[in-house]
């Protein structure tokens, strides 16, 4: 069935208008994502026929690298939209290693426009599609970073040329989305007039061409290596891991990438090794026009990998010195172990390669290894800094309070000693703050973060970190621009989006902050929280059932309990309201205090609002941090007892800041 330019067709008793991206039936009308919109549409297309997984990524995630559960979680979204129970399929059956197929009835429909909802129609928001995890731990574990985790990651951005990208990107979520060919326009008119900076570089993960899979963590290793090396050179701007890590094997050409990431050279290769010998193959590639600048293949033994980085890194800076009017290095920033001993500094990969994944187990093994580094070199620094990290990691993510406590000793002991031995390196100096943020030490904590920034200007997670604190502080505007920052240098990673709605949201910017949350799921489809922050956009915009809906796709858990009783506060209902608040007590007291005051907040009930501020204070809950720019505490923040309450936690007042 044809159904391009976006026509309407009936899929059995649903009418699907793919130009509104809304479904409707019954006077029912649930408002689609425009990825899920497109998934339902390429399926009808097919009516009858199965659908491969891989087409319907290049389909709906085109120019994105996504993994194949962002395909089955969208298709478990869809489900629960249409009422669909996969067992006994109605509107889309899975087809065993063939993919899925559209089992209704498809026929075209011209009965509809887009006029506006007929009255007593109920309507959910654009909240209700890109796919999430069917169970998130807590707030706290958001894979990369979360409202609840204390750890920030950040990144310092040199140029604003990738802006311009970033609004086409966020515009495709807007609540005035416009029309697929409008969009397609603006991305041609984009790339036409792509011009990044020319001293800026992506290291995209070398491939392993080791015979060996579980070698991915040696040659991972080595491009974080790389970016380290790179970002010590002042005036370039260097890509975060995370944007850059996202085009492991990608067939996307150097130009995609390029415009993608804002940056005019990509740094690409692959790691061999075998035995006590290294290969490595690397290019530096122009973006513009996809020519290679420089190349070369080094065969080196095992025990020269220190020099052969240094023959790379050297290469490579001094091909983009003619790009340059000046090329400087920022304070030496290292991972190599100070006694050379090359299986402390493998110990060391492998430890941040587990530590990347962000799980229970992944945390214990990191440490484990970073602990096997310092076994073989005891001054070692930077495995200092990142057992310190793994400990505050483990601590405030998956520890009841007495195990975290002694969890964030241990990760500020560490963190000392990585200091004691290398006063300049920055990522000690980020550990440190981790740990100081976690025990509410505020001032210290900027302090560390901007020491981090300063040592190392390119690092990731100093500047979003000294944003974090500007927020607590009560300076939305430089939280803002820091995030935004942020953004435009790791242009691919999701937790930068949330941290900016977050603060939107504080500045009463919704539509922004909408954008933003949206463009988080388009990029990290299943990561918990980002409804619960969907939710609270529409409680301010006082539209309790689409607060509702969006509350309700958050996974089950204690932040979708939380979030489904903050928008009830809002309905005309009550009864309901009450029920839903007396069971977030009953079920959830003892884990979020704090999420109970806010929905006294919402009831404009002062007294147990600060009854339950003290409560979570009493609790040492992380989400204290969040008290300068909660948006529905701020309703008292001109009370004396509020600044009262603020000097107690150790925040500023207003008149000192």
């Amino acid at each position: 069935m044809d159904l391009s330019g976006q026509k309407a067709f009936l899929l059995d008793d649903w009418e699907v208008i793919p130009l509104l991206d809304e479904i409707r039936r019954g006077g029912q009308v649930v408002k689609l994502e425009p990825r899920a919109m497109r998934m339902l549409v390429c399926l009808a297309e097919h009516s009858g026929e199965p659908v491969n997984v891989e087409k319907l990524v290049q389909t709906v995630w085109k120019g994105l690298i996504v993994s194949d559960d962002s395909v089955y979680q969208a298709i478990g979204l869809l489900r629960r939209v249409l009422g669909d129970d996969p067992k006994k399929p109605r509107y889309i059956v899975n087809v065993p290693r063939r993919g899925y197929r559209i089992a209704a009835s498809v026929t075209p429909f011209t009965g509809v426009g887009p006029a506006p909802l007929t009255t007593g129609a109920s309507e959910k928001t654009s909240a209700d599609l890109p796919s999430v995890a069917p169970e998130a731990r807590a707030r706290r574990t958001e894979v990369g970073i979360s409202r609840r985790t204390l750890k920030v990651l950040v990144i310092l951005a040199l140029g604003l040329v990738t802006l311009g990208v970033l609004r086409v990107w966020l515009s495709e979520n807007s609540p005035a989305r416009p029309t697929t060919r409008e969009l397609q326009t603006a991305a041609t008119d984009t790339a036409a007039s792509f011009a990044p900076p020319a001293q800026s570089i992506a290291v995209l993960p070398l491939a392993n061409e080791s015979n060996d899979s579980n070698q991915e963590y040696f040659s991972d290793g080595l491009s974080e290596d790389l970016i380290t090396a790179l970002a010590q050179l002042k005036g370039v701007k260097v890509i975060g891991r995370t944007s850059a890590f996202q085009f492991r094997n990608s067939k996307e050409n150097s130009r995609s990438i390029g415009m993608k990431l804002g940056v005019a050279h990509l740094l690409v290769g692959s790691v061999r090794r075998s035995g006590e010998i290294v290969r490595i193959n690397a290019e530096l590639i122009n973006t513009s026009d996809g020519t290679t600048q420089w190349s070369q293949r080094y065969d080196r033994p095992y025990k020269d990998l220190f020099a052969l980085q240094d023959d790379i890194t050297h290469a490579v800076t001094e091909s983009l010195r003619g790009k340059l009017q000046t090329v400087e290095h920022s304070e030496a920033q290292t991972d190599r172990p100070p006694s050379g001993n090359l299986e402390a500094y493998n110990a060391l990969l492998q430890g941040r390669f587990y530590h990347a994944r962000r799980t229970e187990s992944d945390f214990r093994k990191a440490k484990g290894f970073y602990e096997r580094a310092l076994q073989l070199d005891p001054r070692y620094a930077i495995a200092w800094a990142q057992l310190s990290r793994a400990w505050t990691d483990l601590g405030i993510s998956y520890l009841e309070p007495e195990p975290s406590r002694a969890a964030l000793a241990r990760a500020r002991t560490a963190a000392d000693e990585a200091l004691r031995l290398s006063p300049d390196l920055a990522v000690a100096h980020i550990a440190l703050a981790d740990v100081l943020l976690a025990t509410f030490e505020w001032r210290d904590a900027e302090t560390e973060y901007r020491r981090a920034a300063e040592l190392a200007p390119n690092e990731a997670e100093a500047v979003l970190g000294v944003g974090l604190l500007r927020a607590i502080f009560g300076d939305l505007d430089s939280a803002i621009a820091l995030a935004n920052q942020a953004i435009v240098t790791d242009p691919l990673q999701a937790y930068g989006y949330a941290w900016l709605s977050d603060y939107l949201v504080a500045a009463r910017r919704l539509d922004e902050a909408d954008r933003a949350i949206h463009r988080a799921l388009e990029l990290q489809p299943d990561a918990s929280f980002r409804y619960f922050r969907l939710a609270t956009v529409e409680i301010l915009r006082g539209r309790p059932e689409a607060a509702l809906a969006a509350a309700q796709l958050e996974p089950i858990g204690v932040w979708r309990d939380d979030a489904v009783a903050l928008a009830r506060q809002i309905g005309n209902d009550r009864k309901e309201a009450d029920a839903a608040l007396s069971q977030l007590i009953k079920d959830h007291a003892n884990q979020v205090a704090f999420e109970i005051a806010e929905a006294y907040a919402l009831r404009n009930d002062e007294e147990n609002t600060f009854v339950w501020l003290d409560r979570a204070w009493t609790n040492r809950e992380a989400d204290i941090l969040f008290l300068r720019f909660d948006p529905f505490l701020q309703r008292f923040a001109n009370e004396p007892r509020f600044e009262a309450f603020c000097k107690k936690v150790g925040l500023p007042l207003m008149a000192d800041r």
